[in-house]
Formats: C-alpha cells, sequence, structure tokens
C-alpha cells in the first residue's frame, strides 16, 4: 500500500495550505528527511519534508491550490511498490474560470482556495507550469535550461513561484541573495528588464495579453519598487473609480494576509481594547546593556534592549497575574506559566507577514537564555519557519518597533491574550533629572489590554512594577 502525504498542520492557527511549489515530479525517488515541497500557510511560506523513502507514486494537488490541513496530496510508494501500481487518475490542476464577458481577471476573495494564475477571458485552459509561458517564450526556453534549474540552484520559494508566473528564466538571473540565491527582487529586475527589452509601450507601462477576437490591451502602470508580487492580477484603474490618471495594482492576498485580517478584525470587534502609555528613565538600562556587552564579547552574547523589556515583562506579570490571563467566556483563566510573545516580522522575499515567537517561562530564563533563544527563533522564522510550539501558548506579547525609529504606537491584542505591550525607540531628548536639565534616554511603551480582564487601575499597577524594574535594570540580574 502507498503511504499518503497529507497537508501538515505547520501552525497553531492553521486550517488550510497552498502548495507554492513542487519540488519532485511523479516517479522521483524520495528519502526521509527531503523536501518535496514549499506549503504557504497562514504564517510563512515553510518547507514540507517527507518521512518515508520510496518514489512519488502521485501528486494529487496542482501548485497553487489551497487544500484544508491533513487533506492528502501525494502518496508515496515504499519498498517494492512502484508508481505504475496506482489506479487513480492523474492529478488535474484547478483552473480559475471566468465570468462569459469578462476581459480583466479577478482576485479570488479572502477564504477561497489559493489563487492560480492570472488569465484573461477566452485563453485555453492552463494545464501545469510550462504552459503558463507565452507560447513564444516557452519555445525559447531550451531543455537544458529546465535541468539546470532543477539542479540545486539557490532560489527563495517565492522567487520561484514568481519566476514560473512571469516566465523568467532562472538559469539567466544572477542572485543578490546570501551566497548568490535568487530571491524575490532578482526576479522583478529581470522581468522589468526583458519588458523594457520587448518594448512596444511608453512609460514602462505593458500590456494583459489579449486571445483573438476580445478588445485591446489595456495598459498597466508599473509601480516603481511593487514589482509583480505573486500572486498578482494587474488592471489599469481611472474614471471607473472616480479617480482620472491614477492606476493600481491588484494582490491577491496570501493565506498568511488572510489570516491576518481575519484575526486581527476579530480582535478589534470582540476584545473591548483600551490603551496605557507610559514613559521610561532609560540611562541605567542603556549603560546596564553597554557594560554587560563589553563583558560578553569573548562569549560572542550580545544583549538588545528587547531582552530587558522581555525579562521586565516576565517579572512584572508574576507580580500581576491578571495580566497573565485570557478571558474565556464566564470565567477568566489566569495562567500559572509566565510565556511571553515576541513579534517577528518577516522578510518581504518570503511574503512578508507578522508571527509571534514564544519564549516559555520567560521569569525564569536568564538575560542570556532569552536573548539567545529570541535570536533563534526569530533567525528560524525567516528561514526554516517555525513548528506549532514555538509560535503556540504565549500569554503575553511584545511588538517592538523601537529598531525602526518609531517613538509611539499601539499594538492589536493577540488573542487569547489580553494584553500586548508596544515599544518605541529608546531615543536621548531633554530630561529633567534631580531637579536639573540634562540630556536622558527615555522610551515610551503603550499596553493595550483587554477591559474584560484587566482594568485601568490594574494596568496602571502592571506598568508602574515594569518601570520600576526597567529603571532598576540590577534587579533583571537576579
Amino acid at each position: 500500500m502507498p503511504v499518503d502525504v497529507t497537508m501538515p498542520r505547520l501552525s497553531d492557527t492553521m486550517e488550510a495550505g497552498t502548495v507554492v511549489r513542487w519540488h519532485v515530479k511523479e516517479g522521483d525517488e524520495v528519502s526521509s528527511g527531503k523536501v518535496v515541497a514549499d506549503i504557504e500557510t497562514d504564517k510563512a511560506t515553510m518547507e514540507m519534508q517527507v518521512y518515508d523513502d520510496g518514489r512519488i507514486a502521485r501528486i494529487l494537488v496542482p501548485e497553487g491550490k489551497s487544500v484544508p490541513v491533513g487533506t492528502k496530496i501525494a502518496e508515496i510508494a515504499v519498498q517494492d511498490e512502484s508508481a505504475a501500481n496506482t489506479s487513480a487518475e492523474p492529478m488535474v490542476p484547478t483552473v480559475l474560470a471566468e465570468p462569459p464577458g469578462a476581459v480583466p481577471p479577478r482576485v479570488a476573495p479572502p477564504g477561497a482556495p489559493g489563487p492560480g494564475p492570472a488569465r484573461v477571458a477566452g485563453e485555453a485552459p492552463l494545464s501545469n507550469a510550462e504552459s503558463r509561458r507565452k507560447p513564444h517564450e516557452a519555445e525559447s526556453l531550451a531543455p537544458q535550461t529546465a535541468a539546470q534549474v532543477g539542479g540545486g540552484m539557490r532560489v527563495s520559494p517565492v522567487a520561484r513561484r514568481m519566476a514560473e508566473e512571469l516566465s523568467v528564466d532562472l538559469a539567466q538571473v544572477r542572485g543578490s541573495g546570501p551566497a548568490g540565491r535568487i530571491i524575490k527582487r532578482d526576479i522583478e529586475a529581470a522581468a522589468e528588464m526583458r519588458g523594457a527589452q520587448v518594448g512596444g509601450t511608453s512609460h514602462g507601462a505593458t500590456t494583459v495579453p489579449t486571445a483573438p477576437g476580445t478588445a485591446p490591451p489595456t495598459p498597466i502602470a508599473r509601480v516603481p519598487g511593487a514589482g509583480l508580487a505573486s500572486p498578482v492580477v494587474q488592471r489599469a484603474m481611472g474614471a471607473s473609480v472616480g479617480q482620472p490618471g491614477i492606476q493600481s495594482v491588484e494582490m491577491a492576498l496570501s493565506t498568511m494576509r488572510q489570516t491576518i485580517a481575519r484575526r486581527l478584525v476579530e480582535s478589534k470587534t470582540t476584545i473591548p481594547h483600551y490603551q496605557v502609555s507610559m514613559t521610561f528613565d532609560m540611562d541605567s538600562i542603556v549603560a546596564l546593556r553597554e557594560t554587560l556587552n563589553a563583558e560578553l564579547v569573548p562569549a560572542g552574547v550580545k544583549l538588545s534592549l528587547n531582552d530587558f523589556i522581555v525579562r521586565a515583562c516576565a517579572l512584572a506579570m508574576a507580580r500581576h497575574p491578571f495580566v497573565n490571563a485570557s478571558f474565556a467566556d464566564d470565567r477568566i483563566l489566569v495562567h500559572q506559566t509566565v510565556n511571553v510573545g515576541v513579534a517577528v516580522a518577516l522578510d518581504e522575499e518570503k511574503g512578508g507577514g507578522l508571527l509571534v515567537a514564544t519564549i516559555r517561562d520567560a521569569d525564569r530564563k536568564s538575560l542570556r537564555q532569552i536573548s539567545a533563544e529570541t535570536k533563534a527563533l526569530s533567525e528560524k522564522a525567516r528561514t526554516k519557519g517555525l513548528s506549532i510550539e514555538e509560535m503556540s501558548d504565549s500569554t503575553f506579547t511584545i511588538s517592538n518597533l523601537g529598531m525602526f525609529g518609531v517613538e509611539h504606537f499601539t499594538a492589536i491584542i493577540n488573542p487569547p491574550n489580553s494584553a500586548i505591550l508596544a515599544c518605541g525607540a529608546a531615543v536621548q531628548r531633554p530630561v529633567v533629572r534631580n531637579g536639573s536639565l540634562a540630556v536622558g534616554w527615555e522610551m515610551t511603551a503603550t499596553l493595550s489590554l483587554d477591559h474584560r480582564v484587566i482594568d485601568g487601575a490594574m494596568a496602571a499597577r502592571y506598568l508602574q512594577s515594569l518601570k520600576h524594574l526597567m529603571e532598576h535594570p540590577t534587579l533583571l540580574l537576579v
């Protein structure tokens, strides 16, 4: 019997996944641990491995299609089994249907199955990645090019998908990423260069191809810096939106962006948010950090201000248990463990987005442990992707935009948490110290709270404890 390969659950909130790319084809040999596909979840594009040795018997879900978690997406013939022994019909890719008379392609609404490649009404159905190319471009691809592409080129999943949809020959692209890896901006540059060589339109505009007998193509503005993100449908917009001269780019929502939109709307509409802000004197913590980092150079350790904030928040939560709680319909769950979630912004090359990495038992960990764990989780989130365990069970969240120079902002609560701390940058400004004007370091932090669990006075007392710890940072070392 063949072994089933099912859509894995790659995040704590994942309900469905989209197959971005298959790295294998039917008949290929695979072994345990081999990455066979890139899967777009509600949080990131992640690699999917198999755990059996054998041969790919069938691929059941085409690239670009979204299916629920647990759906069978492929089969592996193990031991003496052969792909020829399977009797099921081969994979048939899903093509987005167009309503009669439609000219511009449409973006699938949020929550719908993952969008396939954009096409214009009247074109023939697309059967595979190669047929998505324009005829004259597909003919220009030499056979050895495909072999080169499949033979170990370093290409990010997003860049590989864009290259297919834009008919960019990866063998002709020079990567600008780490170790020569081809990333999103390389594909965008290659597509723009090819468009400039082909010409035919003015001011950097391109056109949507049309089927014989249809209306002339519509010019489309190429937005500087925006490129042709995948999956993208572009069409000109002018008088139809009541603003002549304005052209726009429509971008289909990724699975992650759909989930972010759904969860944040749910958070803002179901949780009674309110905010409390406080400014901290950062002179002592900045000085202590410099001293510690100088001493820790031989050990290769460099503490960030965020490491101090995580530690201080965790210790303050131990003193104020209702900040470490969740609302549960007719009761409040006061958590006995302090798990601090740290918001991590993903690189644009990975499709962007935001996820929360969990530092478990943060009140029991030293600054060095928190620093090492935060760096490891952040790096893994931006490369391989985090596991369910690494993203689940946070009881409080910290969002820090200080590294971008942001001095003040508010954040939306990450359910089922009851609070999230938005930290701005530590900046030097004129301050009053001991009755005299001086230049000092200050940081403003804003706490967003669930009023069903935490009252204003409770929030103020928590911030007072946090302020005391931040302004007396030696307490964070014991």
